[in-house]
This record gives structure tokens, C-alpha cells and sequence, in this order.
């Protein structure tokens, strides 16, 4: 099962549109992801994220929508 999680852009570290990098910020854990696929993403926008890679460009109310659902799993659940 793949897994795409929300991130808000907080920086750039490079905007070469095949190396792109920037920093994501998934509530407080920020991370650096490979921007290749949402070069145009600018500091502020949502993306998801998945394996490193930002793959899509998403609302503000779409991410709160998917935050909110995703912390409602209950880790316990193996099923």
C-alpha cells in the first residue's frame, strides 16, 4: 500500500527543474523532498508527498481534509 502525506513548502534549496529540492513541513517534522514533479510549488502551498518525492500540488482545505482523516487512524488496527 502507498501512502501520500500532506506537507506545507517552507523553503526552496534548489530550484533546478530536474534536481529541485525543498524543505516540506509535516506538522512540526520537517523534511527535505525531491521537487522534480511540482516545480512550480511555491513557499506556502501544499503538497503530497510520497517515498521523499512531492508528487502533486493540493489545497489548504484538501490537506486539512486528509490530516484530519489520517489522524483518526487507530495504529492499533492491523487489519
Amino acid at each position: 500500500m502507498c501512502l501520500g502525506i500532506p506537507g506545507r513548502v517552507t523553503r526552496w534549496l534548489d530550484q533546478d527543474p530536474l534536481f529541485a529540492k525543498a524543505e516540506v513541513d509535516f506538522g512540526g517534522l520537517k523534511k527535505v523532498c525531491h521537487f522534480a514533479c511540482v516545480p512550480d510549488a511555491e513557499i506556502g502551498d501544499f503538497v503530497i508527498v510520497h517515498a521523499g518525492i512531492a508528487i502533486t500540488q493540493i489545497s489548504a482545505e484538501q490537506a486539512t481534509l486528509i490530516e484530519t482523516d489520517l489522524s483518526g487512524l487507530d495504529p492499533s488496527n492491523k487489519s
